[in-house]
């Protein structure tokens, strides 16, 4: 069993920053990437940012040059900086992985709970 847990969102004014936080924790053998995807009232679920094991990241749009997607030194956690935050950056965030399970090595995307952020003055 594999679970993430999200951290970091709440409520913040236009111009203002946040920092997501989600850490992987159970039956892993590896993380081969890690993601933020996030989720408006009535839209469909979109990529935020992403990163590999090798550290290559990939970015969404609308989020280059504001938002810095790491890995922490445990390898098991990621982090999403969000700066210059608009409001239509409101959503709920989900933080994803792509995990290989221990035993079997077998391949599965997992995802959190979602953690939500309001940017609104």
């Amino acid at each position: 069993q594999v679970q993430l847990v999200e951290s970091g969102g709440g409520l913040v004014q236009p111009g203002g920053s946040l920092r997501l936080s989600c850490a992987a924790s159970g039956s892993i053998f590896s993380i081969n990437a890690m993601g933020w995807y996030r989720q408006a009232p009535g839209k469909q679920r979109e990529l935020v940012a992403t990163i590999t094991n090798g550290g290559r990241t990939n970015y969404a749009d609308s989020a280059k040059g504001r938002f810095t997607i790491s890995r922490g030194g445990a390898w098991n956690t990621v982090y999403l900086q969000m700066n210059s935050l608009k409001p239509e950056d409101t959503a709920v965030y989900y933080c994803n992985a792509d995990v290989a399970n221990r035993p079997t090595m077998m391949r599965y995307d997992y995802w959190g709970q979602g953690t939500q952020v309001t940017v609104s003055s």
